[in-house]
């Protein structure tokens, strides 16, 4: 039986969002009153209007935003989204969380993230590489590979990441690899790095089902555990065909047009060739055809919100039945659902933590373009699995320690990180 349960948007929008799980954190710790001003607000904003010309040979014009949020611990890193819904407040709070994200594992990035107002299903190859290279020109004025280095995100890929990476050459007269991260392989992308989000996501929720003594039903880990996967991109349906080869049951998947359902469970890659062929895993045979909404609320092991924001609120987070919530995606909860999931003992793996594992293989590309000197992807994947561990431990352990969710927990670790770089290099001048 699926449930699903319509809610009306909570009114704070995702910067305040961010804002307000940073001020949460901030009130379990003795920092300095003018670091703590600091890190509330972004290091600087980029807002371009640019023009692109389209098949038709017409003109239309488009809104983009880099921002950075803080360059303390090293240079930024930040994905570039495209999507109709794209705000400057949503870029700023998600510039905020990937600063927390890059310190919460201890790579040396500070946080940045950028976007662009449009839908990029709506254009032809040839427009969208026309908007790719235009808004790479607009946002250069801040990007280089030991200052801003974009990665993909919602509605970009690879292929957006050569673009970009060879509009910045073309302006240098050399190849600059290191510039982005994301790309091909065949010039200079990271074995590993497609997988690296979602196979981060596994770590996290293989760690979490250890400390919540789930051996006792699922003695091998993911095996036999129930998941159910909300948004099928990349990080998605990584997670669910990793969950599957872990032994896990997908019984749920779906996708901006909606979802299907199996308790039996639904063979992963299978889907990924019906979404391939239709467009959306909607009409996947042998299935029953389900809301965003009800895939939420289904009976099941683990959840993965790995679609936009804001998706559980409190209006239906009591419903959830999932024991563990493993966010894929960047704030799928509000503040209200953590709090009603705090009172279930419902746990939730933060996406400062959870989602890690895209940026810290990033961290891997970016370094491998600098020495151009390339690592096997079992050395990649043992270096992202003791990475994910370690940050998993140190949160949990943070959280007991204050006696508080695993989301502050990990908003302690990384803030902590952050004011003590501030503090050290001083105040300039």
């Amino acid at each position: 039986m699926v449930m699903e349960i319509r809610t009306g948007p909570e009114q704070l929008n995702a910067f305040e969002i961010a804002q307000r799980q940073f001020d949460e954190a901030v009130e379990h710790m003795t920092l300095k009153a003018g670091v703590v001003k600091m890190l509330r607000l972004p290091k600087r904003e980029l807002t371009v209007n640019f023009p692109v010309r389209m098949d038709d040979g017409s003109v239309k014009m488009f809104t983009g935003y880099r921002v950075h949020h803080s360059t303390v611990r090293g240079p930024t890193k930040g994905g570039i989204r495209y999507h109709p819904a794209v705000t400057l407040d949503e870029v700023r709070a998600l510039a905020m969380w990937m600063t927390w994200k890059c310190a919460v594992v201890n790579i040396p990035f500070g946080g940045a993230k950028g976007g662009v107002v449009v839908d990029p299903k709506g254009l032809s190859m040839r427009e969208l590489e026309n908007l790719t290279r235009r808004y790479a020109t607009e946002i250069s004025i801040l990007m280089s590979p030991d200052g801003d280095i974009p990665a993909p995100d919602v509605g970009t890929n690879p292929q957006v990441m050569a673009w970009i990476m060879d509009t910045y050459s073309m302006h240098k007269g050399h190849s600059v690899p290191a510039v982005v991260t994301g790309k091909p392989i065949e010039i200079g992308g990271s074995q590993g790095r497609i997988e690296a989000t979602g196979r981060g996501v596994i770590f996290c929720i293989e760690a979490a089902m250890k400390r919540l003594e789930m051996h006792a039903v699922y003695p091998n880990g993911l095996e036999g555990a129930r998941v159910a996967v909300q948004g099928f991109g990349n990080v998605g349906s990584v997670t669910a065909y990793l969950a599957q080869d872990a032994g896990a049951r997908v019984v749920a998947i779906s996708d901006v047009r909606g979802g299907i359902y199996n308790p039996r469970g639904l063979n992963v890659r299978d889907v990924i060739r019906h979404r391939e062929e239709t467009g959306s895993v909607v009409n996947y045979p042998g299935a029953e055809g389900i809301t965003n909404g009800e895939l939420l609320t289904l009976d099941c092991d683990v959840l993965v919100p790995a679609a936009l924001e804001n998706q559980i609120t409190a209006e239906n987070a009591q419903y959830v039945r999932a024991k563990i919530i493993a966010e894929g995606a960047n704030g799928p909860l509000t503040p209200t659902a953590d709090a009603v999931f705090a009172d279930r003992k419902i746990l939730v793996i933060p996406d400062i933590l959870c989602n890690a594992g895209g940026v810290t293989v990033s961290y891997f590309e970016w370094v491998q373009g600098l020495q151009y000197f390339f690592w096997q992807e079992a050395q990649i994947n043992e270096q992202l699995r003791a990475i994910m561990n370690r940050s998993f431990e140190e949160v949990w352990q943070t959280a007991q320690q204050h006696k508080v969710n695993m989301r502050i927990g990990a908003y302690i670790r990384a803030v902590q990180r952050v004011h003590d770089a501030t503090v050290i290099r001083g105040i300039y001048p």
